[in-house]
């Protein structure tokens, strides 16, 4: 799947992952490939996504700057205030707000 995390001010993470769990106002729910089209509010929480084969790019807090890597299963997480996730065709868009890099 491609996953792209905008915030108002920068892009989290964009790339391929193999699953993604955000924290939706019903509870906490898990994308996975194929998955059903879907757009949904997020609540604050934590959100999980785990790579897949492929370069992919993430926001590195710690040296405040964007970094690749194409290591498949590398776990990331991200502290959400609030935001949103839409899901079609293995395409996945998630724009959040109060984030940053757990």
């Amino acid at each position: 799947m491609q996953i792209t995390v905008l915030t108002p001010d920068r892009e989290l993470f964009s790339g391929r992952a193999a699953s993604v769990k955000v924290p939706g106002v019903m509870g906490q729910f898990q994308v996975l490939k194929n998955h059903a089209p879907i757009v949904s509010a997020l609540e604050k929480g934590v959100i999980t996504l785990v790579t897949s084969p492929g370069t992919y790019r993430y926001y590195d807090i710690e040296h405040a700057a964007i970094k690749e890597d194409d290591a498949p299963g590398k776990v990331l997480e991200f502290e959400i205030e609030s935001g949103f996730i839409e899901v079609l065709n293995n395409e996945v868009a998630l724009l959040v707000q109060g984030a940053h890099r757990k």
